[in-house]
Protein backbone atom coordinates (compact mmCIF):
# COMPACT_ATOMS: atom_id res chain seq x y z
CA UNK A 1 0.00 0.00 0.00
CA UNK A 2 1.50 3.26 -1.13
CA UNK A 3 0.35 6.82 1.25
CA UNK A 4 -0.46 9.69 -0.47
CA UNK A 5 -0.47 13.11 0.66
CA UNK A 6 -3.34 13.80 -1.04
CA UNK A 7 -4.30 17.04 -0.08
CA UNK A 8 -1.14 18.43 -0.91
CA UNK A 9 -0.29 17.10 -4.30
CA UNK A 10 -1.56 16.39 -7.29
CA UNK A 11 -3.25 12.57 -6.92
CA UNK A 12 -1.37 10.90 -10.04
CA UNK A 13 1.78 12.27 -9.99
CA UNK A 14 2.06 11.32 -6.66
CA UNK A 15 1.35 8.15 -7.32
CA UNK A 16 3.62 8.12 -10.32
CA UNK A 17 5.97 9.52 -7.64
CA UNK A 18 5.57 7.08 -4.91
CA UNK A 19 6.41 3.72 -7.58
CA UNK A 20 9.05 5.20 -8.63
CA UNK A 21 10.78 5.26 -4.83
CA UNK A 22 9.36 1.96 -4.22
CA UNK A 23 11.44 1.14 -7.90
CA UNK A 24 14.62 3.04 -6.63
CA UNK A 25 14.05 0.98 -3.22
CA UNK A 26 13.57 -2.36 -4.53
CA UNK A 27 16.80 -2.12 -7.50
CA UNK A 28 19.36 -0.59 -3.99
CA UNK A 29 17.67 -3.94 -2.31
CA UNK A 30 19.05 -5.70 -4.98
CA UNK A 31 22.60 -4.34 -4.86
CA UNK A 32 23.44 -5.84 -1.57
CA UNK A 33 26.12 -7.32 -1.26
CA UNK A 34 24.66 -10.66 0.41
CA UNK A 35 27.76 -12.48 0.93
CA UNK A 36 29.68 -9.05 2.58
CA UNK A 37 27.53 -8.36 4.33
CA UNK A 38 26.64 -12.12 6.02
CA UNK A 39 30.66 -11.77 6.81
CA UNK A 40 30.39 -8.86 8.41
CA UNK A 41 27.73 -10.17 10.38
CA UNK A 42 28.88 -13.80 11.29
CA UNK A 43 31.72 -11.49 12.42
CA UNK A 44 29.52 -9.41 14.44
CA UNK A 45 30.80 -6.07 12.74
CA UNK A 46 27.98 -4.09 12.88
CA UNK A 47 29.96 -0.91 11.20
CA UNK A 48 31.31 -3.42 8.70
CA UNK A 49 27.17 -4.88 7.97
CA UNK A 50 26.14 -0.87 8.06
CA UNK A 51 28.77 -0.13 5.54
CA UNK A 52 27.62 -3.11 2.96
CA UNK A 53 23.90 -1.77 3.09
CA UNK A 54 24.66 2.34 2.94
CA UNK A 55 26.94 0.85 -0.52
CA UNK A 56 23.91 -0.01 -1.96
CA UNK A 57 21.64 3.09 -0.42
CA UNK A 58 24.37 5.77 -2.23
CA UNK A 59 24.07 4.00 -5.15
CA UNK A 60 22.22 6.04 -7.66
CA UNK A 61 19.75 3.78 -9.09
CA UNK A 62 17.65 5.74 -11.63
CA UNK A 63 19.87 5.68 -14.64
CA UNK A 64 19.39 1.97 -14.63
CA UNK A 65 15.71 2.21 -14.25
CA UNK A 66 15.73 4.69 -16.93
CA UNK A 67 17.39 2.49 -19.28
CA UNK A 68 14.98 -0.59 -17.94
CA UNK A 69 11.97 0.98 -18.85
CA UNK A 70 13.20 1.96 -22.25
CA UNK A 71 13.95 -1.78 -22.95
CA UNK A 72 10.51 -2.43 -21.63
CA UNK A 73 9.37 0.02 -24.49
CA UNK A 74 8.26 2.44 -21.51
CA UNK A 75 9.04 6.20 -21.26
CA UNK A 76 12.40 6.10 -18.90
CA UNK A 77 11.05 9.01 -17.02
CA UNK A 78 7.13 8.39 -16.40
CA UNK A 79 7.10 11.69 -14.52
CA UNK A 80 8.07 14.09 -18.20
CA UNK A 81 5.96 11.45 -19.91
CA UNK A 82 2.56 12.07 -17.60
CA UNK A 83 3.15 15.98 -17.88
CA UNK A 84 3.26 15.54 -21.63
CA UNK A 85 0.80 13.45 -22.11
CA UNK A 86 -1.54 16.38 -21.20
CA UNK A 87 -3.81 14.05 -19.05
CA UNK A 88 -4.41 16.18 -16.02
CA UNK A 89 -5.59 18.77 -18.11
CA UNK A 90 -7.99 16.58 -19.84
CA UNK A 91 -9.68 14.97 -16.78
CA UNK A 92 -9.49 18.79 -15.07
CA UNK A 93 -11.54 20.20 -18.19
CA UNK A 94 -13.84 16.77 -18.28
CA UNK A 95 -14.53 18.12 -14.95
CA UNK A 96 -15.63 21.26 -15.46
CA UNK A 97 -19.75 21.85 -15.32
CA UNK A 98 -19.49 18.04 -15.02
CA UNK A 99 -21.72 16.35 -11.83
CA UNK A 100 -20.62 15.88 -8.80
CA UNK A 101 -19.74 12.32 -7.84
CA UNK A 102 -21.93 11.30 -4.91
CA UNK A 103 -24.55 9.17 -3.21
CA UNK A 104 -27.59 11.44 -5.12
Amino acid sequence: MLDQCHNIEPKIPGQIRSVMNVQEAVAKAALVDHAALAKAQEAGDVLGANAVLMDAYATDVRPLLAELRGELGLDPDPMAAYARSGYAGKIAAERVSGTAAGWG
